[in-house]
């Protein structure tokens, strides 16, 4: 079936707000140049095994950047074929992703610090760039729980999409429509930020992107 709707958001990050106890989210606010939007990019999962796999690229280059970067601000729908598939596309080296905890005592080791080290540096650099690929909330019309603009909008799913095993989730299973986290610097240079959960599967269906269960080993 896969997501509901699946988008880019390009804007400018304008505040951010880390995960504390009891939430599973990284928040930033991001501008597209009218309209305010949340991301909620996840730092934890919500069933165990609860740290969420990354990979964080600071010297990212992919013809994708090129494709992305002459899109307008704002939201773009994304049709088959136009978005990301971590399992198909070759992003990242698979190999480098590595489980992390949401929070821990000491600086630059948790999930929440390695996102918020570039999230920062772009809002205080004019001319970086946002670009979250996931799938679009709203609007509601409340004040946004995380910044309190109205209407309240954003992002979310900004991680793999695929390879789900629980019930819940299977129905958002799909192929090409996987989330991650670009930002473009002034200076040319572009950093990514790739999301997994560790009970998703590397090997999905080519049609479906549900799991396939590993190949069992027959003795002789």
């Amino acid at each position: 079936m896969g997501l509901e709707r699946y988008a880019l958001l390009k804007g400018r990050p304008t505040d951010r707000r880390l995960a504390g106890e009891g939430s599973t989210h990284y928040h930033i606010r991001v501008d597209d140049g009218g309209r305010d939007h949340r991301v909620a990019v996840n730092v934890q999962g919500s069933s165990w095994p609860s740290e969420v796999e990354y990979v964080l690229d600071t010297d990212f280059e992919h013809p994708l950047t090129v494709r992305i970067m002459a899109l307008p601000p704002g939201l773009t729908p994304l049709a088959e074929g136009q978005g990301l598939d971590y399992v198909r596309d070759g992003l990242f080296d698979r190999s480098h992703m590595r489980p992390l905890p949401a929070m821990r005592p000491g600086p630059d080791n948790d999930l929440n610090e390695k996102i918020d080290r570039i999230v920062a540096r772009a809002i205080t650099e004019p001319g970086a760039a946002l670009y979250a690929f996931g799938e679009p909330f709203g609007p509601d019309p409340v004040a946004d729980h995380g910044f309190g603009f109205m209407p309240s909008r954003g992002m979310h799913n900004i991680h793999m999409n695929q390879g789900s095993p629980e019930a819940r989730f299977r129905a958002d299973n799909g192929i090409g429509q996987d989330g991650a986290l670009l930002i473009s610097f002034p200076q040319g240079r572009w950093a990514a930020l790739f999301l997994k959960f560790q009970s998703q599967a590397w090997r999905t269906d080519d049609a479906t992107g549900q799991p396939l269960q590993a190949r069992r080993r027959v003795p002789r």
